[in-house]
């Protein structure tokens, strides 16, 4: 599965991919989560123009899945990883994590972090098992903080939610 930087020309594609991905959400209680907006396009011009958008592309070289991350107290802060449904269940995210984690230990960043839905099947459950751990309250650094205080504004904290640490 090819593994690449995020062209300019795709950025409505990745917006798809994250709609699609996002259906199943209904499948578990929680359809404002699937009816949530992906990011505008200009936000993630600037991820791809910041070489912080990263796609998973099929054959045609077109994107099936993507990631965008934050640097956020020194580390990886993984904001979105979303899979075409089409896609699901080939390690296609996972194969994303990686290559970004390679990146970023590389560059000698000390972890990925994310924040994600505790009881999610394809969220928390799932990035235990790709190598993160729950972090308690008192593990958070202030940009998790933060991040944690504007999930909660937007309403997420509906549902229990965690941050998430991996050890590069």
């Amino acid at each position: 599965m090819p593994i690449r930087p995020v062209r300019v020309g795709e950025l409505d594609v990745l917006r798809d991919i994250e709609r699609a991905a996002g259906l199943c959400f209904r499948d578990v209680g929680m359809p404002e989560i699937a009816d949530d907006e992906p990011f505008p396009v200009e936000v993630l011009a600037e991820y791809q123009a910041d070489g912080r958008a990263w796609a998973a592309s099929d054959g045609a070289d077109a994107p099936i899945a993507y990631l965008i991350w934050d640097p956020v107290d020194g580390n990886v802060h993984i904001e979105q990883v979303s899979v075409h449904p089409d896609h699901a269940g080939r390690r296609i995210g996972r194969s994303l994590l990686e290559q970004v984690a390679r990146l970023a230990a590389a560059d000698g960043v000390p972890a990925l972090t994310l924040t994600t839905f505790v009881k999610v099947p394809w969220n928390a459950p799932y990035y235990l098992r790709c190598g993160f751990r729950c972090l308690d309250e008192s593990d958070l650094t202030p940009g998790l903080r933060a991040i944690r205080r504007r999930e909660a504004e937007h309403g997420l904290d509906r549902w229990p939610r965690t941050a998430m640490r991996r050890d590069l």
